[in-house]
C-alpha cells in the first residue's frame, strides 16, 4: 500500500518516497470529489452525521496525507521532493478553494444552521458550523461566477508565490559559506562553535573553519567574534538573503509586490477594503486601526527604554571596546560584553549548564507537575536519525497524545522553530483518535561524544514550541474543526506557547533541569540570580524590534499601495524611523526573508506575538500569585485554555481561567517597563 494512504496509525516515514506523493493525491482528490458530489446531490435534510461527518472524514484524510508531504518538504527538502511538492500544491489549493466556493454545500450548511437539528448539537459542533459559514463567505462562496473564477486563480497564485518565497530563502541561506583559514580571525568565538565550524569544513573537504547563515553557525560569530570585519561580512550576507545582490532567481523583491497585489485583490473581491481587514475576520482584534493603536501604544511606552538601552550600549562600546560608531553588526557582540561586565556572566557560561537531555527532563517535569501526566520516550518510524518520539499518558496509563521531536539544524531543513499537527484528536466510530504533533527546532547537534548544549534562549524556544504542542495534544474537544489548535483565533494561538516560556525563569524549575556538562553541578543560585537580574537587559530594544516588524506587517496589508510610488522597503524604513532606535544600513533587505508573513500564516497577523503576550503574561500572573507549579491552578489552565481548544472564543476561555479580561500591566512588568504603565 502507498504509505500516504494508510491512516490506521502513525505516518510511515521510513517508507516515504517522493514518487508516492502524486499517486496518493490522485486517489484522495478523486475520492473527495466523488464524496462532495454525492453530498451535493443528497436530498435528505443535512445533519451532522449524514453531511458534516463524512466531509470531515474525507478532508481529514487529504490533509493528513498532504500534511506529511508539506512536513517532509520543510524538514528533509530535496530537489526531487521540492518539485513534487510544488507540482501538487496547486491541486490541493484548487480543491480547497473549490470547496470554499461551493454554493450547494454553502446552502446545506445554512439550512443546517437554521434547522431544529442545530439546536441539538454540542457547543463545539455549533462553533464548527458557524466557523464554516464564515469561511464560505471569506472563501468566495457568495461571489458571482466570473469573480469566483478569478478568486480561485488568485488563491492558487498566492500559494505558489509563498512556496517560491520560502524556497528562495532556503536556497539563499544554503548557498552562502565562508571558509576561514586563519584562526586568528576567529578570536573570541567559543570552542564548541569552532569545533562545529571545523567539522563542517572537513565534511565539505576543505581546510579551516566553515561558517554558514544557519543560526547555530551565524549567531556565535555575531555574538563573540572579535574580528569586526568578519561580523560585518556575516551580517551583510544574512540581511541580503533572497535579494537583488545575489542569485537573480532567488530575489524575492518582485514576489513580495506580487503577493501584496494579489492579497489586495483577494480582499477587494470579497468587498473588504484591505487584506488586513480580511485577515482579522477570524481573529480577536476588530480592525487594523485597533491593532495599530495597540502596537503604537506599546511602542510609545517601550521606546524610552529602548533609547536608554542604546545610549548605555553606545557608551560602553566606545569606552570599553573602542567602537566609536556602533553598527548593527556590533550590537550582539557589544551587548554580550556589556552583559558580562554588568552581570558577571556570559551566555556561553550559562550554556554549559543546559545539556539537552536535562532540559527535556526538566520541561517534562513541569508538565507532569502542572497537569498530572507522564511523558515517556517511545518508538515510531521517523524521517531522520536525530528525530525522537514521545508519548504523553495519564498516570493510569491511558494515552493522551504523542509527538515527534526534531531539534537540530541541517541544510535540508527550513530555519526557525515551529510546531505542526500530524493527527488531530476527534471521536470516530472506532473510538478516540490520539493527537500527534511535530516539534521542530534548529539547534546545534552534539559533537565529540558530549551532549548537545542549549543556550538559555534556546531553552526558552523549546518551551515555547512545546507550549504549542500541548495546546494541540491536551485538548478534550472531540470535534475535528475546533479540536486542539483548530479554530483558535490566530492572535490567541501564541498564548499557550508564550505562557510556557515563563517557567524558564523560575528557580524551582531550573535547579532541577540544569547540570554542568563537565562537572555535573546544578546551576548555581548566584548565577541564576544574575540571569534573572539580566532578564530585561535590553528589553526595550528587543520590544521595539518586534513592534517594528508587527507595524510594518499591518501597514503593508492595510494602507500600502503595491502599485504606488513607495516600495515595501521604503515602508519598512519609514516604520523604522518611527519605532526603531538603531537604523540598519541601506543594503538591509529584511522584508525579502520575512517568511512569517510572505511564506507562512502571519500576514497581517505578526502583531499576534505581542497581543498574545498580554494574554500569556496575565495568565501566568495567576501562577505567580499561587505558586508556579501549583497543580490546582495548572489543572484550571489545562481545562479552561488547553482543553477547550477552539470550541469557544479565546477571550471566553481566558476569562473562564483568569476571572476577568486581560490587562497590559503584567506584560509591562515582565518586561521591566512597569513604571511606564
Amino acid at each position: 500500500m502507498n504509505p500516504l494512504l494508510d491512516f490506521s496509525g502513525l505516518p510511515r516515514f521510513a517508507e516515504f518516497k517522493s514518487e508516492s506523493v502524486t499517486p496518493a493525491l490522485d486517489r484522495l482528490l478523486a475520492e473527495n470529489r466523488a464524496l462532495v458530489e454525492s453530498l451535493r446531490k443528497q436530498d435528505t435534510a443535512p445533519d451532522w452525521d449524514n453531511f458534516i461527518a463524512p466531509l470531515d472524514d474525507g478532508n481529514e484524510r487529504l490533509r493528513r496525507a498532504w500534511g506529511q508531504v508539506a512536513h517532509m518538504n520543510a524538514v528533509m527538502n530535496s530537489p526531487q521532493l521540492r518539485d513534487v511538492y510544488n507540482a501538487n500544491l496547486p491541486r490541493i489549493t484548487q480543491y480547497f478553494t473549490e470547496l470554499a466556493q461551493d454554493e450547494t454545500l454553502y446552502r446545506k450548511y445554512r439550512a443546517l444552521r437554521a434547522s431544529d437539528a442545530f439546536t441539538r448539537l454540542t457547543g463545539a459542533q455549533k462553533k464548527v458550523i458557524d466557523n464554516e459559514l464564515r469561511d464560505f463567505r471569506l472563501g468566495g462562496a457568495e461571489l458571482p461566477a466570473e469573480k469566483k473564477a478569478r478568486f480561485k486563480q488568485v488563491i492558487e497564485e498566492l500559494a505558489g508565490l509563498s512556496s517560491k518565497f520560502n524556497d528562495n530563502v532556503l536556497d539563499a541561506t544554503n548557498a552562502f559559506e565562508l571558509i576561514v583559514a586563519d584562526k586568528q580571525r576567529l578570536a573570541g568565538i567559543p570552542d564548541d562553535a569552532l569545533e562545529f565550524a571545523a567539522d563542517a569544513a572537513a565534511q565539505a573537504g576543505k581546510q579551516g573553519w566553515k561558517f554558514t547563515l544557519h543560526m547555530p553557525s551565524y549567531l556565535p560569530v555575531m555574538q563573540y567574534a572579535e574580528d569586526r570585519k568578519l561580523r560585518e561580512q556575516m551580517y551583510h550576507a544574512y540581511v541580503t538573503r533572497a535579494a537583488e545582490f545575489g542569485e537573480s532567481g532567488w530575489d524575492n523583491s518582485r514576489i513580495i509586490v506580487d503577493i501584496l497585489r494579489l492579497r489586495r485583490e483577494q480582499s477587494r473581491l470579497l468587498g473588504l477594503p484591505s487584506f488586513a481587514d480580511l485577515s482579522l475576520q477570524p481573529k480577536m482584534a476588530d480592525s487594523p486601526r485597533q491593532v495599530l493603536d495597540f502596537l503604537e501604544e506599546l511602542a510609545q511606552r517601550a521606546r524610552p527604554y529602548a533609547q536608554r538601552d542604546l545610549v548605555e550600549l553606545k557608551e560602553f562600546a566606545s569606552r570599553e571596546l573602542g567602537l566609536e560608531d556602533l553598527q548593527p553588526w556590533d550590537v550582539a557582540y557589544a551587548s554580550e560584553k556589556l552583559r558580562v561586565e554588568r552581570y558577571a556572566f556570559s551566555d556561553q557560561e550559562v550554556k554549559q549548564y543546559f545539556p539537552e537531555h536535562k532540559v527535556l527532563e526538566g520541561m517534562f517535569r513541569v508538565v507532569e507537575a502542572l497537569y498530572g501526566l507522564r511523558i515517556e520516550q517511545d518508538a515510531a518510524p521517523s524521517w531522520h536519525d536525530d528525530v525522537r518520539f514521545f508519548s504523553i499518558r495519564k498516570h493510569g496509563g491511558e494515552m493522551v497524545g504523542q509527538f515527534y521531536l526534531d531539534l537540530y539544524a541541517r541544510p535540508s531543513k527550513r530555519g526557525g522553530a515551529w510546531m505542526d499537527d500530524a493527527i488531530t484528536r476527534r471521536r470516530k466510530t472506532s473510538g478516540m483518535q490520539t493527537p500527534v504533533a511535530y516539534l521542530n527546532c534548529n539547534f546545534s547537534a552534539a559533537l565529540s561524544g558530549k551532549p548537545a548544549l542549549l543556550t538559555h534562549d534556546e531553552v526558552i524556544t523549546l518551551f515555547h514550541e512545546f507550549g504549542h504542542g500541548l495546546h494541540h495534544l491536551l485538548t478534550q474537544v472531540e470535534v475535528l474543526g475546533v479540536s486542539g489548535i483548530n479554530g483558535v483565533e490566530w492572535d490567541a494561538v501564541e498564548l499557550p506557547s508564550q505562557f510556557m516560556e515563563n517557567f524558564c525563569w523560575e528557580w524551582e524549575v531550573l535547579k532541577d533541569m540544569s547540570r554542568h556538562v563537565d562537572t555535573g553541578a546544578s546551576l548555581p543560585r548566584d548565577l541564576f540570580e544574575k540571569m534573572v537580574a539580566a532578564k530585561n537587559f535590553q528589553s526595550g530594544m528587543q520590544t521595539v524590534r518586534q513592534l517594528e516588524f508587527a507595524i510594518f506587517d499591518m501597514r503593508l496589508h492595510s494602507d500600502f499601495d503595491p502599485d504606488g510610488q513607495k516600495t515595501p522597503l521604503q515602508l519598512a524604513d519609514e516604520v523604522r524611523r518611527g519605532v526603531a532606535v538603531l537604523l540598519p544600513p541601506a543594503y538591509n533587505r529584511f522584508p525579502n526573508s520575512f517568511s512569517h508573513i510572505f511564506g507562512g500564516g502571519y500576514a497581517a497577523g505578526y502583531y499576534s506575538y505581542k497581543w498574545a503576550e498580554v494574554l500569556s503574561a496575565d495568565a501566568y500572573s495567576m501562577f505567580e500569585e499561587n505558586g508556579v507549579l501549583n497543580a490546582s491552578v495548572g489543572n484550571r489552565f489545562r481545562e479552561e485554555i488547553l482543553a477547550a481548544g477552539g470550541s469557544r472564543p479565546a477571550l471566553e476561555s481566558f476569562v473562564a481561567f483568569r476571572g476577568r479580561k486581560p490587562t497590559i500591566d503584567a506584560l509591562l512588568r515582565h518586561n521591566g517597563m512597569a513604571q511606564a504603565a
